[in-house]
């Protein structure tokens, strides 16, 4: 099994609603963001083209970049929390990927450089043989 990952990044503000502490106040991060994605096969060698793979990232981040998370549609329900923001970036990513020869594992978000969270899907989280 071939495991990529590639890197991003973008910088939000946020607020947690539900949370009493500093970070119940408006502040923001510039958050690193990792997408890895899994493959049994190659094709011309590649599980997939980074520049495709960093693409789509690239394409789901702008939804995020310089914005008020708490004022997206997707947080309107949900605190605009790493976790949350993680698993957004993977439901984003999700059907971009469809048919691209590769499964989509994981997504990271790191806040800071000591403190990131992870949505993996649950099921088969991408160990199967990808489609086509």
């Amino acid at each position: 099994m071939y495991e990529l990952v590639v890197k991003g990044g973008f910088s939000a503000a946020h607020n947690l609603r539900d949370y009493q502490g500093r970070c119940e106040s408006l502040h923001g991060h510039n958050w690193k963001v990792e997408v890895y994605v899994r493959s049994s096969t190659l094709k011309g060698g590649m599980a997939i083209d980074f520049q495709v793979l960093k693409g789509e990232l690239r394409a789901v981040l702008e939804e995020l970049d310089h914005k008020y998370l708490n004022e997206l549609p997707y947080f309107k329900e949900r605190e605009p929390s790493s976790e949350n923001i993680a698993r957004y970036i993977y439901e984003g990513l999700r059907g971009r990927l469809e048919g691209q020869g590769v499964n989509l594992w994981k997504v990271t978000v790191w806040e800071s450089e000591g403190a990131g969270a992870s949505w993996v899907e649950e099921g088969d989280g991408g160990r199967s043989e990808p489609e086509g």
